[in-house]
């Protein structure tokens, strides 16, 4: 039987968040914690959503792209967003 994409559980620092979830995401969820249980270690459910996440943000072609192109224009100097607001902060004299 293959191991599930996830993997092993890493020990990292946290910040507390609430979220709401659909019913069956929290079914799905409570199955694939039990799966990951059987797999590697005894796990809550809520401990593993922070690493799914990751993972998904991780492997989003699309953020990883705009992430690049952001950090190639903050070496170049500022970015785009941030000179729009830097603009309108100066602007409104809010600043």
């Amino acid at each position: 039987m293959p191991d599930l994409r996830l993997g092993r559980l890493p020990k990292v620092g946290v910040v507390r968040m609430t979220i709401i979830l659909p019913e069956p995401l929290k079914e799905e969820l409570d199955q694939y914690a039990a799966e990951h249980s059987r797999l590697y270690e005894p796990v809550d459910t809520a401990a593993l959503i922070p690493h799914m996440l990751e993972v998904f943000v991780r492997s989003d072609r699309g953020w990883r792209s705009r992430k690049a192109k952001a950090g190639r224009a903050r070496q170049r100097g500022a970015s785009p967003a941030t000179s729009t607001t830097r603009t309108g902060a100066e602007g409104d004299g809010s600043a």
